[in-house]
């Protein structure tokens, strides 16, 4: 078998895709209510597309409710859903 390698933009890119079909296929795991369903930090930092710190400062100025469990983080569909809504801005027409 051939070796390969590939570079890091390439990796990164392939993880992303990865973590997008993990998130694809919980949404549509057989969930009645949106509440049940959790996503963990590392699954929220990847859907909102934010840093470490964001998603820490984030938390301690309450703008986004969470789970704790040990050093685990989980955040609920619900409250993404709640945030995104909350700081919704309608396209304005002209």
């Amino acid at each position: 078998m051939e070796d390969f390698s590939i570079t890091q933009k390439e990796a990164e890119r392939i993880y992303v895709k990865i973590a997008s079909l993990e998130v694809s296929i919980k949404k549509q795991q057989q969930y009645i209510n949106s509440e049940d369903l959790f996503f963990d930090n590392v699954e929220f930092m990847q859907l909102m597309n934010i840093s470490v710190r964001t998603a820490q400062k984030w938390r301690d100025s309450k703008i986004i409710g969470f789970s704790q469990v040990g050093s685990k983080i989980y955040y609920r569909l619900s409250d993404i859903q709640k945030l995104l809504n909350e700081n919704y801005n309608p396209k304005r027409e002209s």
